[in-house]
C-alpha cells in the first residue's frame, strides 16, 4: 500500500525524504553549518581595521529642537574615489536619569538609494517624554586638540561630550572629568554608505549552497566602545559561556578566536562554552569594576552583530592609536553590524541596579506573570494523547508532587497545522483542559511562525489571500521547509499582520482552546531547515521592502508580541498572558518568558545554565530558565536530581525532554529519587510568595529575579567572576553542584554579615569561602542575615490551591539583631494590580519587635483584600536565653516561643525559634514584641 501510494506521488515522496534529511541534519550542532567571522565579509573587514583609521570629524555643531546635532565629514576627501563619502548626520539626546542617546545615519536630503531600517516597537512609548530639552552647548578644548569639543548637560553629576577632531563621543563625570563610556576612542568607527552599484561589481555573497543577492550592497557599521574603570564586562546574551565576557582578541587570545555573535539561530545541542550565536540577541553590555561601579551600552540594531572584547594591550603596537593612555583602566570592545543605523544608548549607573533600571526605562520592564506561571511546568515532546495527559497528571497527585502546567508540543496538532488538534489523539481538548483546570492547573500548546502550505488549511489560505507572508527576493511568498514541510512565514513586522495573528487566539478561532490554555512560541528565530544557517535568507522582504537582514534578530520579538496580544484580546484585557518564546530581542521581557533552548543532559550544560540565566537577567529578561534535565539525552538520576535542585530556583522552572529520550517524569527513577525530586519541587512552592514579590520588583524596576552576586555586593571583587552561584533577590544565595559524585562543594559567601543555611539554620560568616559536604538531599542555599522572607509551607497540588493558605515569615537576624523584608500579593491573574489592587507589606524586626507596615498606595482606584494570616514566625540567629513569649498588638495576645525546625520536614534539627499561630492578617498593620 505504501509503495503504490508513493509511486503515484513521486514529488510527495521526494518532499518527505528531503524533510527527513533536513530534520536529521539539524538535530546536532555542526560548526560548518554556521558562518564564522571570516565567512561574514562585514565582520572580516571590520576586524581588519587598525586603530586610528577613522577619517571623520564633526562639523556644523549646534542645538536643534533640544538635541545636539552635527555632521560627520571626512577630514580629507579622497580624489581617487569615484563615489566619495557623503556627510553623516549625528544627533545626541539627553534623558532623565542620566541616559544619553547617540544616533548616526545617512543624510536623507542627499537621497541615498533607500532609507536604512530603524527598529520599531522596542523603545517603550513613555521613554521619549523623558527627553531633556538641551538649551546650550559649552565649548572646551580637550588635551591638545586643534578643534574645540562640545559639552552638554546630562545630569547633575555627568556630561556628554562630542569631540570634534578626532571624532569621539563620551560621557564623563562632571566633578573630575573621568570618563565613563565612549565611542570611537580608538578611531575604529566605520560606516559603509548605501550607493549605486558600479559596472562589474559583484555584491552577491555565497555560503555553502546559498546565495545572498545583497541588492543594496555593503552597508555595515562598526565602532569601538570603551568602558572606563571596569574590571569585567557582561551581557550580550544569548551565549553559552561564562558570565564575565572573556577577551576574544589581543594578547593572550587565540588568533582564531571568534567574536561574540548576536544572530538568532536554531542551534541544536549547542556547545557549553562558545561565543556562537544562539536563539536570542540582546545587544546590551554592562561593565562593572570596583573603582567606578557599573555602566551600560545598548545598540538598538536588529541585524547580525559581532562583538569583540579586546584584551589589554590589543593596540599597543599601533602608533596611530588615538585613545587615552593605557594606564587609564578600561575595557575596549569592538561592535560590528551588517546593516541598520547607529542608535545607541549610554547608561551611566553608577550602581549595577541603576544600569538595569536605566536600560529597562528604554526597553520596558518585565511583564507581571500570573502566579501559576512561576510554579513548576511539566513538558515533553510529546505527550502522546489524552490518556497520556491524564496519566501524567494523576501520577503527580499519586506521588504528592505539585505542578501547575502541562505542555503539548507539535504532535498534538492535525498534521503540524497550528491552532488545530489531532482529533484521533486529542478528541476532547476542551474537556481535557477542564479536568486540569478543576485542580487549578493549566495547559500550554505550541504555535510556531511557519505555516503549512496546504490549500485546505484555513490559516494558509487566509494569509495567502491577504498577502500576509514575507516575500522572497523575486516578490513571491517565501517558501521554506520546517516541521510541516513546505511552509511560509507571516510578516510580523507588519502591525496589521500581527493584529490578524492575534485574533487567531480567540476562543472562537482557536477551536478546542479554553481560557486555561496558554502558548509556547518555538522555532521563531525563524528556523528554516533548508535555509542558510538553518534560517531565513537575508534578502527576503518584509513590509515596506525591509530586508530580512535588517530585522532578523527582532523577528522572534514581533511574533512573541503578536501572541501575547492575542491572549490579551482573548481575555478582553482582564487576564495576564503567559507566552514562552525561544527567540528574543531587546524588549521581549514585556511579553513573557524565554528559555535557553535545546540544551543537553550533561554536567557542563547544567553549569552553564547559571551564567546564561544571569546574563539574561542583567539585560532585562527576568523571566528565564533552562530545560531541567537537558532537552537532549538521558540524564543519569544524579544529574537529573541536581538539575531539579538548582532548577527550583530558576525564575522559569520547567522540565522538558526530546521525544527520542527515555521518559523522565519525576517518579521514574526509584523511590528515593522520587522523594528527593519531590522535595526540590516543594522548595519552589514553599518560596512562591518570595518569588512573586521579586517578579513584582522586576515589573516595577527592571531588577532581575536571579542576580549575579556582584549586583548585591558591588564592592566585593571575589564576586565579579563568580557564576557558579546566583542570588535570588537580595536575600537568597544558591550554589549549584556541577560535578558527578561530588563529595564536597566550596561556596563563597559575600559581605560582612552572616548567612544561614536554609536546611539547618546554621550560621556562616560572610567574606569567606566555606567547604560543605555535598548532601544528597539538597544543594547549598542560604538566607542573608538581616532579611525576612515570606513562605507558604502547606503543600497543595498547584499554586492555585495555595491561594488562601497562611504564611510563614522567616526572620534571619543580623549582628544588630535586626531584619527586614517585603511581601507583595495580588489576585495572581488580572491586571487590577495596575490600578492599585494589591497588598504590599514591609516587615521590620528591630529592638525585639516585629512590625508590619503598608507600602501600597492609599489612593488606589481598585482594591484587593485577603483574609490570609501569618501562621508561623521563625527566627534564626536569635538566642533562646530568657525568651519565653511574645505579645501581639492589637489584641494583646500572648504566645509562647518554642524551639523548632527551619524547614518542616522529617529529621530536621530544632535550629530555630518559632512563634506559632499569631494569626495576624497579612493585610493589616500589627506588631509582635518579644518578651
Amino acid at each position: 500500500m505504501v509503495a503504490v501510494h508513493t509511486m503515484k506521488h513521486p514529488r510527495l515522496l521526494l518532499q518527505i525524504l528531503l524533510l527527513i534529511l533536513l530534520a536529521v541534519s539539524v538535530l546536532s550542532w555542526k560548526k560548518e553549518e554556521f558562518r564564522n567571522c571570516n565567512q561574514a565579509p562585514f565582520c572580516k573587514r571590520a576586524r581588519s581595521r587598525k586603530a586610528g583609521t577613522c577619517n571623520l570629524r564633526a562639523s556644523h555643531v549646534s542645538i536643534s529642537d533640544g538635541d545636539l546635532v552635527a555632521k560627520l565629514i571626512p577630514k580629507e576627501a579622497s580624489s581617487e574615489s569615484e563615489d566619495p563619502m557623503k556627510p553623516l548626520v549625528l544627533s545626541i539626546s539627553a534623558y532623565q536619569d542620566g541616559i544619553m542617546r547617540l544616533k548616526i545615519d545617512e543624510d536623507q536630503t542627499l537621497h541615498p538609494p533607500k532609507k536604512r531600517f530603524e527598529v520599531p516597537d522596542v523603545i517603550v512609548d513613555e521613554f521619549p517624554s523623558k527627553r531633556l530639552w538641551l538649551q546650550r552647548l559649552k565649548e572646551e578644548r580637550i588635551d591638545e586638540d586643534s578643534a574645540v569639543s562640545s559639552v552638554i548637560y546630562l545630569s547633575d553629576g555627568y556630561e556628554g561630550v562630542l569631540r570634534h577632531d578626532p571624532f569621539e563621543v563620551f560621557v564623563r563625570e562632571k566633578e573630575n572629568g573621568k570618563r565613563v563610556l565612549s565611542i570611537n576612542s580608538n578611531g575604529l568607527f566605520d560606516f559603509e554608505q548605501l550607493r549605486k552599484k558600479q559596472e562589474g561589481e559583484d555584491w552577491e555573497e555565497r555560503f555553502r549552497s546559498h546565495t545572498d543577492t545583497r541588492p543594496y550592497g555593503p552597508q555595515s557599521i562598526s565602532f569601538d566602545v570603551s568602558f572606563y574603570g571596569a574590571d569585567h564586562v557582561y551581557g550580550i546574551p544569548e551565549r553559552a559561556s561564562s558570565l564575565a565576557l572573556k577577551p576574544t582578541r589581543g594578547p593572550g587570545v587565540d588568533e582564531f578566536s571568534e567574536p561574540y555573535r548576536l544572530f538568532n539561530l536554531d542551534v541544536f545541542e549547542f556547545l557549553s562554552d562558545s561565543p556562537f550565536g544562539l536563539y536570542g540577541s540582546i545587544p546590551f553590555m554592562v561593565s562593572h569594576g570596583k573603582a567606578r561601579g557599573s555602566s551600560g551600552f545598548f545598540w538598538l540594531n536588529a541585524a547580525e552583530m559581532q562583538i569583540d572584547v579586546l584584551s589589554s594591550g590589543w593596540n599597543s603596537d599601533d602608533s596611530s592609536n588615538q585613545s587615552l593612555p593605557l594606564e587609564e583602566e578600561r575595557i575596549d570592545t569592538l561592535w560590528m553590524s551588517e546593516a541598520g543605523i547607529v542608535d545607541t544608548f549610554f547608561f551611566i549607573g553608577p550602581g549595577p541596579k541603576d544600569v538595569v533600571r536605566q536600560y529597562t526605562s528604554v526597553t520596558g520592564t518585565s511583564s507581571m506573570p500570573q502566579l501559576f506561571a512561576i510554579a513548576y511546568h511539566q513538558c515533553r515532546w510529546n505527550y502522546r494523547d489524552e490518556d497520556d495527559v491524564f496519566n501524567v497528571d494523576s501520577k503527580f497527585d499519586e506521588h504528592d508532587i505539585p505542578y501547575d502546567v502541562l505542555w503539548l508540543d507539535i504532535e498534538h496538532t492535525d498534521g503540524k497545522k497550528y491552532f488545530t488538534w489531532d482529533r484521533v489523539l486529542f478528541p476532547n481538548p476542551e474537556e481535557m483542559q477542564g479536568k486540569l483546570a478543576s485542580k487549578g492547573r493549566h495547559m500550554v500548546t505550541i504555535v510556531d511562525p511557519h505555516i503549512k502550505r496546504d490549500d485546505s488549511y484555513y490559516i494558509h489560505k487566509e494569509a495567502s489571500q491577504k498577502g500576509h507572508y514575507v516575500k522572497d527576493a523575486t516578490g513571491k511568498d517565501y517558501d521554506g521547509w520546517c516541521w510541516p514541510g513546505s511552509s511560509s512565514y507571516i510578516d510580523v513586522l507588519n502591525p496589521e499582520v500581527r493584529s490578524w495573528w492575534a485574533d487567531k487566539y480567540s476562543l472562537k478561532n482557536y477551536v478546542g482552546s479554553t481560557p486555561s490554555l496558554y502558548i509556547w512560541n518555538d522555532m521563531n528565530e525563524p528556523s528554516v531547515f533548508n535555509g542558510p544557517e538553518v534560517s531565513m535568507p537575508r534578502d527576503v522582504l518584509h513590509l515596506g521592502g525591509v530586508e530580512h537582514r535588517e530585522l532578523h534578530n527582532a523577528y522572534g520579538l514581533y511574533f512573541h508580541m503578536a501572541t501575547a496580544d492575542g491572549l490579551f484580546k482573548r481575555g478582553d484585557g482582564k487576564d495576564r498572558p503567559f507566552v514562552l518564546s525561544r527567540a528574543h530581542f531587546a524588549g521581549s521581557q514585556r511579553f513573557g518568558a524565554v528559555w535557553t533552548g535545546d540544551n543537553t543532559a550533561d554536567w557542563d550544560q547544567l553549569k552553564v545554565s547559571v551564567p546564561m540565566i544571569l546574563s539574561h537577567g542583567i539585560t532585562g529578561m527576568a523571566f528565564t530558565g533552562a530545560d531541567v534535565g537537558g532537552f537532549f539525552g538521558n540524564p543519569e538520576p544524579e544529574l537529573l536530581l541536581r538539575w531539579y535542585q538548582l532548577g527550583a530556583y530558576y525564575p522559569f522552572f520547567r522540565g522538558h525532554a526530546h521525544h527520542d529520550t527515555k521518559r523522565r517524569e519525576p517518579w521514574l527513577f526509584g523511590e528515593r529519587n522520587t522523594e528527593l525530586i519531590r522535595e526540590a519541587i516543594h522548595i519552589r512552592y514553599m518560596y512562591l510568595p518570595y518569588f512573586y514579590t521579586l517578579f513584582r520588583e522586576a515589573n516595577t524596576s527592571g531588577i532581575p529575579v536571579a542576580r549575579p552576586l556582584w549586583m548585591e555586593f558591588p564592592s566585593d571583587e571575589k564576586t565579579f567572576a563568580n557564576d557558579d552561584a546566583l542570588m535570588i533577590g537580595s536575600n537568597l544565595l544558591v550554589q549549584g553542584i556541577f560535578t558527578e559524585r561530588a563529595k564536597h562543594v566550596s561556596v563563597y559567601l559575600p559581605g560582612d554579615q552572616s548567612w544561614y543555611d536554609l536546611r539547618s539554620g546554621s550560621a556562616y560568616s560572610g567574606g569567606l569561602t566555606h567547604k560543605f559536604e555535598a548532601m544528597e538531599d539538597s544543594i547549598p542555599a542560604f538566607q542573608r542575615a538581616g532579611s525576612i522572607i515570606p513562605r507558604k509551607d502547606r503543600f497543595r497540588r498547584s499554586s492555585t490551591q495555595m491561594e488562601n493558605d497562611p504564611y510563614t515569615l522567616v526572620i534571619a537576624l543580623n549582628s544588630s539583631h535586626g531584619a527586614e523584608g517585603e511581601l507583595y500579593i495580588d489576585d495572581g491573574r488580572s491586571f487590577d494590580f495596575l490600578g492599585g489592587a494589591y497588598i504590599h507589606r514591609r516587615f521590620i524586626f528591630s529592638r525585639g519587635t516585629l512590625t508590619s507596615l503598608n507600602l501600597a498606595p492609599s489612593s488606589a482606584t481598585k482594591k484587593f483584600s485577603s483574609d490570609c494570616t501569618v501562621e508561623r514566625i521563625i527566627f534564626v540567629g536569635l538566642s533562646s536565653a530568657g525568651l519565653k513569649s511574645a505579645l501581639v498588638v492589637p489584641g494583646d495576645k500572648k504566645l509562647q516561643i518554642e524551639s523548632g525546625p527551619l524547614l518542616l520536614r522529617a529529621g530536621a534539627p530544632s535550629s530555630a525559634l518559632t512563634i506559632r499561630k499569631p494569626n495576624v492578617r497579612v493585610a493589616d498593620d500589627w506588631s509582635i514584641k518579644i518578651l
